[in-house]
């Protein structure tokens, strides 16, 4: 007969796969927000997903050059703004997360890695393929909410594209 897990262990358990949940709830809903910058996004919505000294930087040759590193809510609320624009900067931009991993660490610390497909295109109708490699440390704050702490995304390929819908006709066989 199999020993039955202690209620701790159960409780335990349970407060990881809820950290988990947060974690990736918290992801989720800043790729949303991502995918629709323009003039009318809830600016303060987006920056509250971070902690107030978050740390948000490109890492790698060419997204340190391009992004740097951003040093607190506020400057990374400042760098978000930049592109809430009229017409807005993206005319399409859908982020794609895959290879999920959610490490918790206690009760207030976690680590997700995602591998991510980002394709846009801008208000210029240049359109772009981007793929990266994100590591996000989050912590939960005395009132229970999971904010980024520390976002890093690091270039694994880019390349400009033609024009993403294309009226020809899919191939299918026949």
């Amino acid at each position: 007969m199999p020993t039955p897990t202690p209620r701790r262990d159960l409780e335990a358990r349970l407060a990881r796969f809820e950290a988990e949940h947060a974690v990736r709830a918290g992801m989720n809903r800043y790729m949303v927000l991502c995918d629709a910058l323009d003039a009318r996004s809830p600016l303060a919505e987006l920056a509250g997903l971070f902690t107030r000294n978050a740390v948000w930087e490109g890492i790698g040759e060419k997204y340190r050059a391009s992004f740097g590193r951003i040093e607190g809510r506020t400057a990374i609320r400042a760098m978000f703004a930049k592109y809430m624009t009229e017409p807005a900067h993206f005319a399409v931009n859908v982020h794609f997360l895959t290879s999920e991993l959610i490490e918790v660490q206690g009760a207030s610390e976690a680590t997700g890695t995602w591998v991510m497909l980002q394709t846009s295109t801008f208000a210029s109708g240049a359109s772009h393929l981007n793929a990266a490699r994100l590591t996000v440390d989050f912590r939960r704050s005395k009132g229970g909410t999971w904010r980024m702490a520390h976002f890093r995304t690091e270039n694994l390929f880019s390349r400009p594209v033609d024009a993403w819908n294309q009226a020809d006709p899919l191939p299918v066989p026949k």
